[in-house]
């Protein structure tokens, strides 16, 4: 298997003074990465009944599209407030400096319906807290959560994990 670590890009200062970004679009570009990325993401959920996966917008989509691929799943996007067409429910989370909203369609995940959650990273887990909710009262049954990168001092991992929802990840920065 590749390197991952090796692949993210490493970014000081931002978004603000203090903070190193991981930039995944490194680790996008590269075909080996990104095949090993899918497949390690979606590897501890083969042969796990899962009806849908949930991917944040943006970085989400990508790898939340290829994961519901690699399972035989469906997807489901979660985008930023007033992106979507239909009927939404709608959960607000705290950001440093305020507060901003995820949507679903309100139809998007049927009563019982497992889904799997993925994104690129979970940081203070507020964004995946928001996600979860919607899954849930959406009526599914959120079976997992799945990271590239866990900011693993930030909490966001032990956040959901509070929630009793399973979290795996690649790799921890």
């Amino acid at each position: 298997m590749t390197d991952l670590s090796s692949l993210i890009r490493a970014i000081p200062d931002y978004p603000k003074p203090g903070i190193v970004f991981r930039d995944i679009t490194t680790l996008l570009r590269d075909r080996d990465g990104l095949r090993d990325t899918i497949d390690a993401l979606a590897g501890p959920y083969r042969g796990v009944a899962i009806d849908l996966v949930a991917g944040v917008e943006a970085r989400g989509f990508i790898l939340g599209g290829a994961v519901a691929h690699a399972l035989g799943a469906g997807f489901v996007p979660i985008r930023k407030k007033g992106k979507l067409p239909h009927v939404v429910l709608a959960q607000e989370y705290a950001l440093e400096y305020g507060v901003d909203a995820i949507e679903v369609h309100a139809d998007a995940i049927g009563p019982g319906q497992r889904v799997l959650l993925v994104d690129d990273l979970i940081a203070t887990g507020g964004t995946a807290e928001a996600a979860l909710s919607l899954i849930q009262r959406s009526g599914g049954d959120c079976h997992a959560a799945a990271f590239v990168i866990d900011l693993e001092e930030l909490g966001g991992s032990a956040r959901l994990r509070k929630h009793d929802v399973a979290v795996h990840s690649l790799l921890s920065f």
